[in-house]
């Protein structure tokens, strides 16, 4: 098995007990969102110009209703002298209130799509940006935050990032027109009643915003108690078989609804804080409105004001109720796209590891010499050391053994090969140029990793084949198949190459998962072929043919075997034996077997035991035979 190195599993570019609330985030991240949305000037200038024209026409109503009051109370009052002519301005009044609402739900409407088109364009834009960045992301990430994470940031983050234009930003700008205009007439036409109408306004400001501070905590913690079930759920699914052979339902179950009760809990306290302020927004408003009843009325008695202008009034602070109830619903969008955005953005703005070097320019290979030169390395910096000094040269053509106890460094020195990872000291070079020089694409398509753990899609058998070479001849892929020693049987299934390998290949077998690996690490043919202990789940005849094949399809590349069993490598040109990253040995089988040292007691010990094993079997067929 591939030894493991130090990780923080479940740690991300943040850890979750180390997340602090910053107000000062809010404007930097929301304005970071709000600039997405200028990608789309042509679009976004519509939204708010409809916006404008959506606020005009609704401004429109307050007046048009105030006068039909003063035209019916004309019409009460003037007898019939005048009845025909009020009759007439009422049903034109009545058209204009018709014509300004239908405009008004137009225009609401128009603005509200392209609002809502924007926002989705920014979504799929910030999608397709997050998946890039997950591929650029090196290693040494992936293995610092759990998958659950990332994915919880890429759906649940993002689509709370991606809502805020049409849920904060356009309904701002609705609030701001609505609400600026609304003030100027009210306090124009009466500023002691102006100010009565808009007294709720700051009251129900601080409590909304105080709401929005609240929301950003809770919402942050919200998110990561989601990551959490997210995980819990994943690493359910991924593992149900162990999962019904352990009987652990009951402990899965528990486990999962103790996360699911966590978030259920958050959810619970922003459903209370959001109610608590919208309540004292309520009761601002209402009061607002009463005491303007009560002052306009007594100004109505006394024969200073007419009843249509009270009319007037009243109809503005009704226009202004819904826009001042979104006022919660911005504050809502704002506050989770702040702890949303933060967290995406912190994805985002990552800088790979490894990356290409300024100048960098394609492996140009000659004679395909990989040369490892005092390399040192560990994980993380300041951490235990996994290799020390570590030498050694293949060239096209040989094949280099590796093999020593897990945790020795031999998968770590798979993984250094295509500079998954950098190494701390020393180098490596492909025909003395070293790999740092050289560009990622080119270094990889160069070198070829076949890893003992065979992760298949759910697609096709010929399309995991070919999935280095997507672009490969059927015969490139039959003969791959070939060389793994898995064209027989899948030549006997009844979709043939089409089937599906299902969920992480769990239509196959251990062995045919591996198999599959090795077909798919020799379609594109690489310069350099890595196996990482790839043949551990094949039986001992599979292997050996397996080996026969790789030995003639591998001949003229340089090749190394990492193995724990010794009969994988036994033929190869040379064998480097590592002990806790360090090389203790070298040489040929025989030579090592001569040596009487380390390697010599790992090939006496499985020798015995493959013995005992055999005559145990041995045993067990003459007892059944008795």
């Amino acid at each position: 098995m591939s030894e493991s190195h130090p990780s923080r599993r479940g740690a991300g570019p943040s850890d979750s007990g180390s997340i602090k609330v910053d107000v000062s985030e809010m404007p930097r991240v929301l304005q970071r969102i709000t600039a997405l949305s200028l990608r789309y000037p042509g679009r976004m200038a519509v939204a708010i110009g409809c916006s404008l024209g959506a606020a005009v026409a609704s401004l429109t109503l307050p007046r048009l209703f105030g006068g039909a009051v003063d035209q019916a109370q004309a019409l009460l009052e003037g007898g019939a002298a005048h009845a025909s002519e009020a009759q007439a301005a009422l049903w034109g009044t009545a058209l204009l209130v018709i014509a300004a609402t239908v405009i008004r739900g137009l225009l609401t409407m128009m603005s509200g799509y392209q609002g809502e088109y924007v926002s989705q364009r920014v979504g799929y834009d910030l999608r397709l940006q997050f998946f890039q960045q997950l591929q650029r992301l090196s290693f040494g990430f992936h293995d610092r935050i759990h998958s659950g994470d990332l994915i919880t940031r890429g759906m649940l983050d993002l689509e709370g990032a991606r809502v805020f234009i049409q849920g904060g930003v356009m309904q701002a700008v609705s609030l701001v027109l609505l609400l600026g205009f609304a003030s100027y007439m009210m306090l124009s036409a009466d500023l002691t009643m102006g100010l009565i109408g808009l007294a709720f306004v700051p009251v129900a400001g601080w409590a909304l915003a105080r709401m929005g501070f609240l929301l950003r905590v809770t919402w942050l913690r919200v998110q990561e108690l989601m990551a959490v079930l997210t995980l819990t759920m994943e690493e359910n699914l991924q593992g149900i078989r162990v999962v019904r052979a352990f009987a652990g339902k009951s402990f899965e179950m528990a486990k999962f609804d103790a996360a699911s009760l966590d978030a259920l809990n958050f959810s619970y306290k922003r459903i209370t804080l959001r109610f608590r302020a919208v309540s004292v927004m309520t009761v601002s408003f209402y009061g607002s409105m009463g005491l303007l009843l009560w002052y306009g009325g007594h100004k109505v008695a006394a024969g200073t004001m007419s009843v249509g202008k009270l009319t007037e009034f009243l109809t503005y602070m009704t226009l202004l109720q819904t826009p001042i109830r979104q006022i919660a619903m911005i504050f809502n969008a704002a506050a989770r796209a702040t702890s949303s955005g933060a967290r995406l953005f912190e994805v985002l703005d990552l800088e790979p590891e490894i990356a290409d070097a300024p100048g960098a320019k394609p492996l140009a290979p000659t004679k395909g010499v990989l040369r490892f030169e005092n390399v040192d390395f560990c994980y993380d910096q300041g951490g235990k050391q996994i290799l020390h000094g570590v030498s050694f040269e293949v060239a096209a053509g040989q094949t280099l053994g590796i093999v020593g106890p897990p945790g020795s460094g031999k998968s770590t020195i798979a993984n250094l090969i295509p500079r998954f990872y950098d190494v701390t000291g020393g180098a490596i070079t492909i025909d003395g140029q070293d790999i740092r020089d050289m560009t990622l694409a080119s270094l990889r398509e160069y070198v070829g990793l076949v890893q003992q753990e065979a992760f298949l899609f759910d697609s096709s058998i010929g399309h995991n084949v070919a999935y280095a070479d997507p672009w490969a001849q059927e015969d490139r892929i039959v003969g791959a198949a070939k060389t793994a020693q898995l064209h027989d049987h899948i030549a006997g299934l009844p979709a043939g190459y089409e089937t599906r390998v299902g969920e992480r290949g769990v239509a196959l077998s251990g062995g045919q998962r591996q198999r599959m690996s090795i077909a798919r690490g020799v379609v594109p043919g690489p310069g350099v072929m890595i196996f990482d202990d790839s043949t551990a789940a094949i039986d001992a005849v599979t292997e050996r043919r397996v080996r026969d094949a790789l030995a003639e399809a591998t001949a003229a590349k340089a090749t190394i075997i990492i193995a724990h069993r010794l009969s994988s490598l036994m033929h190869a040109d040379n064998i480097v034996v590592l002990d806790e990253g360090r090389v203790v040995e070298r040489g040929t089988h025989a030579e090592l077997v001569k040596q009487g040292g380390v390697y010599a007691d790992l090939y006496e010990l499985q020798t015995r035991s493959d013995a005992e094993a055999t005559l145990d079997e041995d045993a067990i067929l003459q007892g059944v035979g008795g």
